[in-house]
């Protein structure tokens, strides 16, 4: 069966950095498009950083210009570097990996920033 795992979570202090991880078994990430999302308590999901199976990546300007997402296919692993952490950007990260007719999500991993 199909499993996304997120990791990289934790407690960051403001103008920090972290890099999430979402490695999967089961699919071949090389042709999936990746969604980074997140979501705080109280507040809708929102996607934060898109990569396509092309590699291209898409951000909202919440996060343009601090928000990194790559891949690694040989790894089967995509990541999100986030720098100058704010507060505002607590949440909980999702992956989601999608390809025609098929959508896959993990479970998510936190990401607290605080002084």
């Amino acid at each position: 069966q199909v499993q996304l795992v997120e990791s990289g979570g934790g407690l960051v202090q403001p103008g920090g950095s972290l890099r999430l991880s979402c490695a999967a078994n089961g699919i071949s990430f090389r042709f999936y498009n990746i969604d980074w999302y997140r979501q705080a308590p109280g507040k809708q999901r929102e996607l934060v950083a898109t990569i396509t199976s092309g590699g291209i990546t898409n951000y909202p300007d919440s996060v343009k210009g601090r928000f990194t997402a790559s891949r690694d296919n040989a790894k089967n692993t995509v990541y999100l570097q986030m720098n100058s952490l704010k507060p505002e950007d607590t949440a909980l990260y999702s992956c989601k990996a999608g390809a025609l007719g098929v959508q896959y999500w993990g479970q998510g991993t936190q990401v607290t920033v605080s002084s």
